[in-house]
């Protein structure tokens, strides 16, 4: 998989009277505690209207395709869909990918040929192991309200799993000015299993709040900013924003208005 070109930068000590945590990155020193940040704005992303589908792409998919933005670590897919009242995805094939469904508002009705049906909405996540290969579909049971999430696709950690579909319900107060784990590697704490060497967060904060982002010193990340406005060490980011992270350092987030985010820590 591609990764973005501005993210392939190779980072290496430097002899250059630097202390010994300094690294040289294409020519720009950073200290222990700094990070690199890349911002993808919401503007930049890909676009289709379908009428009962309005869709942003983080990443190229489906008939939107740019060579600079083709994933990034294990993200391969991360769409922002509104699906009309009604309507939503017909029975259609999957293999291999590891899908997280994240809803904003509204809810979502999901069936799968390993017999799962379920609902879900905001409070309730799902998450589906394709593996060797999964039939399933999504929709919008409301006849007045339309469905607004986050579809997520990571490769898994190796090819021809076998399927599987889980759910992670969660309340209000366990993402109020906090993270809420959602899904890692070993299931571990109640949460789902990710067959990935990947951790899935959600949080909303409050304006003026702060929190710190985890990130271990062999992983990046990726923050999605789904409502509000946030402060990233010194990088601000509004609606839709998304920030590519590399070199674990400090990492903090501030709210400059209400904010409701995910984060992706990917080895």
């Amino acid at each position: 998989m591609h990764q973005y070109a501005y993210l392939q930068i190779g980072l290496r000590k430097s002899g250059q009277n630097l202390g010994p945590d300094s690294l040289s990155v294409f020519g720009c020193l950073l200290d222990e505690g700094d990070s690199m940040i890349k911002v993808r704005k919401s503007t930049d992303r890909g676009h289709a209207e379908h009428g009962w589908l309005d869709t942003h792409h983080s990443f190229s998919f489906g008939e939107y395709y740019d060579p600079e933005h083709m994933g990034f670590r294990s993200l391969r897919v991360l769409n922002e869909d509104h699906i009309a009242p009604e309507a939503g995805f017909p029975t259609h094939p999957h293999a291999n990918m590891e899908i997280f469904s994240y809803m904003v508002s509204g809810r979502l009705a999901h069936k799968d040929s390993l017999g799962s049906t379920a609902e879900i909405f905001p409070g309730r996540v799902q998450l589906m192991s394709a593996g060797t290969g999964i039939r399933h579909s999504e929709f919008n049971p409301s006849n007045s309200e339309s469905s607004h999430l986050l579809q997520v696709w990571l490769t898994p950690e190796r090819n021809g799993l076998e399927p599987n579909y889980q759910e992670l319900d969660f309340a209000s107060e366990d993402v109020e000015n906090r993270l809420k784990l959602l899904a890692s590697p070993d299931g571990s704490e109640g949460v789902m299993r990710i067959r990935q060497r990947a951790r899935i967060y959600a949080g909303k904060l409050s304006a003026g709040h702060v929190l710190k982002l985890p990130l271990a010193k062999d992983e990046s990340g990726w923050l999605q900013l789904v409502q509000g406005a946030v402060e990233l060490n010194d990088t601000q980011l509004t609606a839709g924003d998304a920030a590519a992270v590399e070199y674990a350092g400090r990492l903090e987030l501030k709210a400059l208005a209400d904010a409701e985010f995910l984060w992706f820590a990917m080895a």
